[in-house]
């Protein structure tokens, strides 16, 4: 061939892969495994260049640790149960499961050419009945163990979809798929008590010394541990059975400034007014409105309603405070109450202005001033602050240690006690929809809750749904709910909730272990292959995955189905930057309906469009024939923004090896890349001139010469370097060091047999990155074998030691010229060969000179 044929050439390695079944993981106790696991893909129909770096990073681990010889699994599935499919169903009049599969089989067949070796025999979808069932199992054994539990919760209800929503699926306040304003609504509910593992979980983090710094320390403030007082203020006059209202404090030091007492509208104080007045009751309807997201809570409007009642302070009983009802208070963290401090928390200044409450300083900056009733002072417990009325005394200290002394004040005067508290919540998992794995426990009117037999697993969802109103299809199945009482035999009916997808999502690594297990693990294959070795995700998994993985991992140990070492289920984590493009949109007006009241309103949706539906003009872009668009800087590709770059198009023009290089070669892998076409064309006749040097090389019959000792030092200096950047993730680094051989062994004089050494040399150290190329240049020179199965080559520590160096000579401070001198040769030969310099020489003009410096192996600097 005269030129480079990546499609031909892909395709044939491929298919060696293939037949030679080289990527499939065997347990063989005689080797090292590693265990490389990308974080999964939702089957959204159309993998984007984003995918393609994740995978391709994952790849690189894992091609490496195969040539370093370990036995590696590398394993791929599809996180596919969730709302999308629902979504899908509604606006096409199809099925979820029709939709799902077919987009997990449109992006397997994008994901093939890429040459990712993965084994696919482990291959699964969350939504597969044998993944489902083996997880309603774990729920069983979780529910034995006391690991889930039902209460009722105040949740983000979504009247549009008629659906829980998890926090993180509100946005600004609104579904983020309906748009609609989310309500709170209080429901019964699963969930799972991974507080109870809070402070386990917040330790071993510490142990976690490989995992991002940043990661870690978001998960440390979502687990949120804080020592705080837990007191009660006495209730005035309360209503029969309401003598006190219990608060919880991280800021005791803080209690004389009080001014008010809030309650939230879910309080049992609350409730119970509600249900005698029609006045408070209409403005806990309104409060629920709003959803439960700090984010929603903090951008609301701050609203409270005076209940009237009024509290004694703890520490002066004729000091009394006003009882709000506030909708910025939830029940679900400390005790759905709180006592306003407006002098030092803007939440409360600001609902101490609007309702004309006191605004009182407890502390004071230690330098300066400050007007506390134009705004909160709001010290970290870190800083020093002038206390002006705190209770243990009037003193300049620190936040923490007037937060200590007003808790063990408050202890020794009988107001209270000093508690320690998570902001983690329990886990609820319930969601009230189709498409997602159903709770394995039916309702009997004899025995209330029960737990399915295992036998009966798995709970199978029923194929005949129908799409044509917003909820869940289980609720209006005529039959799929009856069934009779595992315990009694009577008619009971099915738990119609499903489980959030982040349960599918929790536990996955563990079921690539043994795919195809007739129990959730095979605890031999756990013991061999756990724990993953390196987990390669974006930081937008870094606390909720993440932390419900961990938990996952204490539970499934708990219940028998992992090892103890297993305990924390990642050794190492690497989360890498995003593939970014320009984003368009436009925003439009729309109509929603409210299904449960009929009513109508009108929104503002935001239209996306892909950047071919753009046309770019000296005055910005329009979409083709239309109106203008907005132009949103690069952001990170997405279906939703539809700024995605199709990698089945890179690959048809450049092949997969460019698309893979260029993801890898443009920035570190922690920082994001700008895809441009530029930069892919850059790539990929880098990767044509690499292939015609080896052809060249490969038809040439030069004899040995004295360059063949430079280029193999240069050689092994290459391997050594690209050794290091492929251990530290450096993979960018890692490929200027081939790009900088590649060009030493195109200007090389040395003869064939060292260039044929160098240039296999240069394939294995590329084939992790550009693995079908690799495999080429290697048959095409003589390697035995597949690159794919070639041990790694290892750099000579004696070739990486200069026999000469080049060294630099300056004239006071100015570059002028260099000697060739042995890297041993002692200061004072090296100074005579400087000053015999030509330069050196001319620049002195027969004088001596002022000093000499020789800085061994850098630089020699004379000072005339």
């Amino acid at each position: 061939m005269s030129r480079y044929a990546a499609s031909d050439v892909e395709a044939k390695w491929q298919s060696a892969w293939e037949a030679g079944d080289v990527f499939r993981a065997r347990r063989d106790e005689t080797r090292p495994k590693y265990y490389v696991l990308e974080m999964f893909p939702y089957p959204s129909g159309r993998i984007h260049m984003g995918h393609v770096r994740n995978y391709t990073m994952g790849d690189v681990v894992a091609r490496y640790k195969i040539a370093t010889g370990h036995n590696v699994l590398h394993p791929m599935g599809w996180d596919a149960f969730g709302m999308p499919a629902e979504n899908a169903a509604m606006a096409s009049g199809g099925h979820p499961k029709d939709w799902t599969y077919a987009n997990i089989a449109d992006m397997r067949a994008q994901m093939k050419p890429l040459g990712l070796s993965i084994d696919w025999s482990r291959e699964f979808a969350t939504c597969d009945p044998e993944y489902y069932g083996q997880q309603q199992a774990l729920f069983l054994d979780f529910l034995e163990h006391g690991l889930v539990y039902r209460k009722n919760a105040v949740v983000n209800w979504d009247p549009v979809d008629m659906t829980v929503l998890a926090n993180e699926q509100v946005i600004d306040g609104k579904g983020w798929r309906s748009g609609a304003d989310v309500e709170r609504r209080e429901l019964t509910q699963w969930f799972f008590r991974i507080s109870d593992h809070a402070e386990d979980l917040l330790e071993a983090l510490d142990t976690l010394d490989n995992w991002p710094a940043k990661v870690r320390l978001m998960q440390e403030n979502w687990i949120g541990k804080s020592r705080g007082l837990q007191f009660a203020f006495g209730l005035i006059d309360g209503p029969e059975g309401h003598d006190r209202v219990e608060v919880y404090t991280t800021r005791p030091d803080t209690l004389m400034g009080a001014s008010f007492v809030g309650i939230s509208p879910d309080h049992p104080l609350a409730k119970r007014l509600e249900a005698e007045r029609e006045d408070v009751a209409a403005f806990c309807a309104e409060a629920r409105k709003g959803g439960t997201t700090a984010e929603a809570i903090e951008k609301a409007e701050k609203l409270g309603f005076d209940t009237g009642l009024r509290v004694r302070h703890p520490f002066d009983t004729a000091w009394e405070l006003p009882v709000y009802i506030a909708n910025f208070i939830l029940m679900d963290y400390g005790t759905g109450a709180i006592f306003g401090c407006p002098g030092h928390d803007l939440r409360d200044h600001d609902f101490a202005r609007k309702y004309d409450l006191p605004i009182v300083d407890t502390f004071l900056p230690v330098e300066g001033d400050h007007d506390i009733q134009a705004a909160p002072y709001v010290p970290l417990k870190s800083e020093a602050v002038r206390y002006t009325r705190l209770v243990a005394g009037d003193e300049i200290q620190t936040g923490e240690t007037g937060v200590n002394a007003a808790i063990d004040f408050c202890e020794a005067n009988g107001v209270g006690q000093g508690v320690t508290k998570f902001r983690l919540r329990d886990w609820g998992l319930s969601r009230q929809r189709y498409w997602g794995c159903p709770i394995p426990v039916v309702h009997c009117d004899t025995c209330g809750v029960v737990p399915e037999a295992k036998e009966n697993l798995p709970i199978r969802l029923p194929d005949d749904v129908t799409f044509d109103a917003p909820g869940n299809p289980l609720d209006r199945h005529p039959t799929w709910r009856d069934c009779a009482c595992p315990r009694c035999g009577a008619p009971a009916r099915r738990e119609t909730d499903t489980m959030d997808t982040f349960v599918d999502s929790s536990w996955y690594y563990a079921r690539f272990t043994a795919p195809h297990a007739a129990t959730p693990t095979d605890m031999a294959e756990a013991e061999y292959w756990m724990n993953v070795d390196q987990y390669i995700g974006g930081i937008e998994h870094a606390i909720l995955h993440l932390l419900y993985s961990r938990f996952f991992a204490r539970a499934m140990q708990i219940t028998g189905h992992l090892p103890q070492k297993a305990i924390e289920p990642f050794d190492a984590l690497f989360t890498q930057g995003m593939v970014t493009h320009e984003a368009y949109y436009r925003d439009e007006q729309a109509t929603v309906q409210n299904y449960e009241t009929g009513e109508t309103r009108e929104v503002i949706r935001r239209v996306w469009f892909s950047p071919e539906q753009v046309e770019r003009t000296s005055e910005g872009a329009v979409e083709i024939g239309v109106a203008p668009v907005t132009i949103v800087p690069p952001i990170k590709m997405s279906k939703s923004k539809k700024n995605v770059v199709d990698p089945s198009t890179i690959i048809a023009q450049y092949g997969a090896d460019t698309a893979r290089w260029f993801v890898l070669s443009d920035s570190p892998p922690e920082r994001d890349v700008e895809w441009t076409a530029s930069g892919a064309e850059a790539a990929h006749r880098h990767l044509s001139r690499v292939w015609r040097l080896a052809a060249e090389i490969a038809a040439s019959d030069a004899p040995a010469t004295p360059e063949d000792d430079t280029l193999l030092r240069e050689m092994h200096k290459c391997i050594d370097e690209v050794t290091k950047g492929i251990d530290s993730f450096g993979f960018n680094a890692a490929i200027a060091r081939l790009y900088a051989f590649t060009n030493t062994l195109a200007k090389s004089q040395a003869g064939t047999g060292a260039k044929t050494t160098a240039a296999r040399t240069l394939a294995q150290l590329m084939s992790p990155m550009t693995p079908h190329l690799a495999e080429d240049i290697w048959a095409m020179l003589g390697g035995e074998g597949l690159i794919a199965t070639a041990l790694w080559p290892v750099a000579d520590p004696a070739m990486l030691i200069d026999e000469t160096v080049i060294l630099p000579i300056q004239i006071n401070g100015k570059r002028r010229g260099e000697i060739t001198v042995p890297a041993d040769m002692p200061k004072s030969e090296v100074e005579k060969l400087a000053l015999a310099h030509n330069a050196v020489v001319k620049a002195l003009d027969g004088a001596q000179p002022k000093k000499i410096i020789v800085v061994p192996g850098r630089i020699v600097n004379v000072v005339v």
